[in-house]
């Protein structure tokens, strides 16, 4: 048997470490606009995208529905989105930015900049950096899928 994994050497832990660190960075910056994190990553999309369905939101930030919910009723009011039924479909709900929600964008503009100080970073660091995570998530979802169409595959006999 060999030597125990050491935690400092574990990718795992240290992507938790760095997200938790990040997360910790932004709370007090969105604590002055009203803000939690997830409420902010929604804002992102919608200032972003404008309008949009529940759908394409939760799409957008690999959010179920029931966790999303409760994000969209809290920014609801807080007066910073409408929830609205669309009439050609009842079930679909189309979120839309109020004049207050618009205006939290500028207060918002600066923490990209204040973040990527903090993260010592120039600006083709982040991007190499933001480059990296995305082909990490890519390449664990994609491991991930085949993984489960293996498993769901009946044995050959």
């Amino acid at each position: 048997m060999g030597p125990a994994p050491k935690l400092d050497d574990q990718v795992c832990f240290a992507l938790y470490a760095a997200s938790r660190a990040v997360t910790a960075l932004y709370r007090p910056l969105l604590d002055e606009m009203g803000l939690t994190y997830p409420q902010y990553l929604v804002m992102l999309v919608l200032w972003e995208q404008g309008g949009s369905p529940v759908k394409d939101i939760g799409t957008a930030l690999s959010l179920d529905s029931g966790t999303l919910s409760p994000l969209l009723k809290r920014l609801e009011r807080s007066g910073l989105i409408r929830r609205e039924r669309r009439n050609e479909d009842e079930r679909s709900v189309r979120i839309t930015l109020t004049p207050d929600g618009l205006a939290l964008r500028e207060k918002a503009a600066p923490l990209p900049i204040v973040v990527g100080d903090a993260m010592g970073l120039d600006q083709s660091g982040l991007d190499e950096l933001r480059d990296t995570l995305r082909k990490l998530t890519e390449s664990v979802n994609s491991y991930q899928l085949r993984a489960a169409e293996s498993e769901a595959r009946p044995a050959a006999g």
